[in-house]
């Protein structure tokens, strides 16, 4: 094996290590329990838990509440209940798409919220994934209209503030209307934040939380993405959403920031040099992609040093990119990302670059992201079809399966948006760029 390659698997190596450890690290268990050990409860107390780490949060609430605890409903994403827990029910649901199980779940919610008196203190536990998860159409909206109208807003690029801006018009459960549901009962919400800037109001799509955004910004959305409605839902789209809540407290428990520090000192214990660039990173994914690989370029330039480091380095990111969907492959935004940082780093030595979604799944699929290096192009393409095809195509699972650069870590228990790195290993192992042959 010549030196190049025993530096590339030292840098993968890691950079699955950063990945692991960054996000053990923001698990939410500790930290749900940290902030409800400073809060007294009266009894009773029913917890709701929302969104694709509701299990987690659910079963740290459950062990430091006790016998304060008298019932509640988790919902979660297919595949990320990890077993019963005392006293709550759990429903699993459809997510990135809602489906019959999230509308279920949710009226069971909605079931229990009604019975509630002044006497009552609702839990509320909300992670991302939650705005699929807990839905209810408003009368008027099928559940079949919710998901065209998200898959072509998420199609054609629209992020996460500006979906959810135009659902919460549609549904029972958004844009603080669920609080109005569990009046008079106070609630307490603890949040792990997967919004960049952390808006209250846009996490789940805001269910307990007074709404910032308008209906005319809700139209000027559908006008902006060109997305087709019917005329009959109109009508629903220019009802407002409720401007003040007074029976909600919330917390933030966690968020990208938390993971893009930890991302550091992982790297520094490793001997890297960090370097946290942004947790606003909010752009196509693949012009993410070819931002990373000319800061991997940047960095290996003799005598460079990018915002004042030099190798061995890692320079990070989070935050939340799109996926403009064109092409008929399947993939997520973090590979996606990858894929197009391997295209521009071909057969640069001493650098990988990795891309991961914290909550272990990227988009429709079963993996969390990719981590790709120099050689990455070429054995994507030794499998047949040139990389820039695939990319092309939205097709970066297959790509990456190709070359063996999938980062594939089940569901991790959190979801605090996405983590994005370029690794680069000492100076003077650097060989040069070339051109990739055809």
């Amino acid at each position: 094996m010549d030196t190049n390659q025993v530096v590339t698997n030292k840098l993968r190596s890691d950079a699955a290590k950063i990945i692991t450890d960054s996000i053990q690290s923001v698990l939410p268990y500790d930290s749900v329990r940290n902030v409800l050990s400073q809060r007294e409860f009266d009894e009773p107390v029913t917890l709701f838990a929302i969104g694709k780490a509701a299990w987690t949060m659910a079963s740290a609430a459950v062990k430091e509440l006790g016998d304060k605890l008298s019932g509640g409903v988790v919902l979660t994403k297919y595949g990320h209940s990890q077993g019963p827990l005392s006293q709550l029910e759990i429903i699993e649901a459809g997510h990135p798409a809602p489906d019959g199980n999230s509308v279920r779940g949710t009226r069971r919610i909605i079931e229990v919220a009604t019975a509630l008196s002044q006497s009552d203190e609702v839990l509320l536990l909300l992670s991302g994934g939650g705005s699929s998860l807990f839905e209810s159409p408003v009368d008027g909206v099928m559940l079949e209209d919710v998901i065209d109208i998200t898959n072509q807003l998420l199609c054609r690029g629209a992020d996460i503030v500006e979906i959810n801006t135009v659902r919460k018009r549609f549904s029972a459960v958004k844009g603080g209307r669920f609080a109005r549901i569990c009046a008079p009962a106070t609630i307490f919400a603890v949040v792990l934040s997967d919004v960049i800037g952390n808006r209250l109001d846009s996490i789940a799509s805001g269910p307990v939380t007074a709404d910032m955004s308008t209906s005319d910004q809700a139209l000027a959305v559908i006008k902006k993405y060109n997305v087709h409605i019917g005329d009959e839902l109109l009508p629903v789209l220019q009802t407002e959403t409720p401007k003040q809540i007074d029976n909600c407290e919330a917390v933030i428990a966690g968020s990208v920031d938390q993971l893009c520090e930890s991302a550091a000192s992982v790297a520094e214990r490793l001997g890297y040099r960090p370097l946290v660039l942004t947790s606003y990173l909010q752009c196509e994914a693949r012009e993410a992609g070819r931002y990373m690989a000319s800061l991997a370029k940047e960095a290996l330039k003799p005598d460079s040093k990018p915002y004042g480091i030099e190798p061995p380095c890692v320079l990070i990111a989070g935050g939340e990119t799109v996926v403009r969907v064109t092409g008929k492959g399947k993939g997520g935004r973090n590979q996606e990302l990858a894929l197009s940082a391997a295209i521009e780093i071909a057969q640069l030595h001493n650098a990988v670059i990795g891309s991961v979604g914290s909550d272990g799944t990227d988009g429709p699929t079963d993996a969390a992201g990719g981590i790709v290096d120099g050689g990455s192009v070429a054995r994507i393409a030794a499998g047949g079809m040139e990389p820039e095809v695939y990319l092309d195509n939205n097709d970066s699972y297959h790509a990456l399966e190709k070359s063996n650069d999938l980062v594939v870590t089940g569901p991790t228990g959190t979801n605090v948006n996405d983590l994005v790195f370029v690794l680069c290993g000492p100076a003077g192992k650097q060989t040069g760029i070339a051109e990739r042959q055809k």
